[in-house]
């Protein structure tokens, strides 16, 4: 995982670390990107200009601090918790999203960052 990528939400400024995966390319292609922020119990969610189809390894079910393509909304995610989809504490999409990388801070970080907030993210250099 050599690409790296900075997300600024407000006063929340992390860096993830990108997978060597399709969706992952076409992010980081077309980067910089951002929009406002939508929050869905412990998610961080918008729409970004990107079109990627669901990937063979495609999944619900997310770990704490993941970043993620949903392909209906085409939105990027940001998991840090427990959604309205989830069962027991696992961290749930509201359906299957591709997998972009991983943050390299602490998660617990978002919660503060208020829905509307603008987001942006860009290569990190």
């Amino acid at each position: 995982m050599g690409r790296k990528i900075r997300i600024t939400a407000g006063a929340v400024r992390m860096e993830a670390d990108l997978l060597d995966a399709p969706t992952a390319d076409l992010l980081w292609e077309g980067l910089p990107t951002g929009g406002r922020a939508n929050i869905w119990g412990e998610e961080i969610y918008f729409a970004i200009p990107l079109n990627a189809p669901a990937e063979p390894a495609a999944r619900e079910e997310m770990a704490v601090g993941e970043i993620a393509y949903w392909p209906p909304g085409k939105a990027f995610c940001i998991f840090f918790g427990r959604t309205p989809a989830s069962v027991d504490d696992a961290t749930r999409a509201a359906s299957a999203v591709n997998s972009l990388g991983r943050l390299t801070g602490d998660a617990g970080a978002f919660p503060g960052v208020p829905g509307g907030t603008e987001v942006l993210i860009e290569r990190a250099e």
